[in-house]
């Protein structure tokens, strides 16, 4: 019996003295390779996967320990999967909450109101940490990736929504540029159910050929309801939209910034001087203002306008009072 309660009373200390160690390793800084090492744990990934990634990364313990911890803590299978960076100081309870909260390392990218296809393109190509999957595609193909119905599956340019797009290192551009064609279907689609009563618009596609044009000439965000105001007034009477950023859309990347009259007289899909309605495609991406606007343009008989050059326009309702205003702020007569 002595022999038995000596045994017993060993494994009773043997316990607490494994229990304080790893109650003291769960509570101390782990050791680095480096200030901080960064890991991306993929879909799928079991906890051992994990332990072992970390070790393989830069974080200097025994992979069974980590592991151990991950399992015996209960949330092991909670461990999310995304783009982790951990810096000096720490602990293993740390490493585990952070990814089971999924506090991953996020990188951005912005889409700017007004830019076209190319620029997003070019942006998506300077992404950080930005799996490039598309840079090949043609835009048709790229669509069709998209699910794009049939009238949007040949150009892509206007279908992404202008906005700052947070994503995990390692993603698919596709995977960004998703989430910004969906976003820019919802605005679209919510636009154009509450759109105002008796515009010249047969679907919300020509709404959002209008609200790039839009987009593309406001100068003052005070104006970009007149400025609607002018191009829905002009297509209700059938008179050429007769505007200078479509024109400048259809030269391509030939456009040296200098628009020439040859230019306004040489006929192309894109050219509104030569040709009467809406170009065939957004020549942009709109901002949510404009599509709005497009849709809810302001009370205005007014078919002229002309830049002030301080960013505002002045508008005229006949072509006796825009030639004044021309004559006023572009001639200095």
């Amino acid at each position: 019996m002595k022999f038995l309660g000596k045994l017993l009373a060993s494994l009773l200390l043997l316990a607490a003295l494994l229990g304080t160690a790893a109650w003291w390793w769960l509570q101390a800084p782990l050791s680095l390779a480096a200030p901080s090492v960064e890991l991306s744990i993929e879909a799928g990934s079991s906890p051992r996967e994990v332990a072992q990634a970390w070790v393989n990364a830069g974080v200097q313990t025994d992979t069974r320990l980590l592991y151990e911890w991950f399992r015996w803590s209960g949330q092991s299978r909670l461990i999310r999967a995304g783009s982790y960076e951990i810096h000096q100081g720490v602990t293993p309870r740390e490493l585990l909450a952070k990814m089971v909260r999924g506090d991953e390392v996020l990188e951005q990218l912005r889409l700017i109101e007004g830019w076209n296809f190319r620029q997003v393109r070019a942006a998506l190509a300077k992404a950080p940490a930005l799996k490039q999957s598309t840079a090949d595609l043609s835009e048709a193909q790229l669509m069709g990736l998209l699910g794009a119905p049939a009238q949007a599956a040949k150009a892509a340019e206007g279908r992404f929504f202008p906005d700052t797009y947070a994503y995990s290192r390692g993603v698919s551009d596709l995977t960004v540029l998703k989430r910004a064609y969906k976003a820019m279907q919802k605005r679209l689609d919510s636009a154009w159910a509450g759109r105002s009563e008796g515009l010249p618009l047969k679907s919300a596609d020509e709404a959002l050929v209008l609200a790039s044009i839009i987009e593309k000439e406001t100068g003052a965000a005070a104006d970009r309801g007149l400025v609607a105001a002018v191009f829905i007034n002009r297509l209700r009477i059938g008179m050429p939209l007769q505007t200078d950023p479509t024109v400048i859309y259809g030269l391509g990347p030939s456009f040296d910034g200098n628009l020439r009259k040859r230019d306004l007289q040489a006929d192309t899909p894109f050219n509104t001087y030569t040709r009467g309605g809406l170009p065939p495609t957004p020549i942009a991406m709109p901002g949510n203002a404009s599509l709005l606007a497009a849709l809810h343009p302001a009370r205005s008989r007014a078919l002229y306008f002309v830049a002030r050059g301080d960013g505002s326009s002045e508008f005229s309702d006949d072509l006796a009072a825009h030639n004044r205003a021309v004559n006023k702020f572009q001639r200095g007569k």
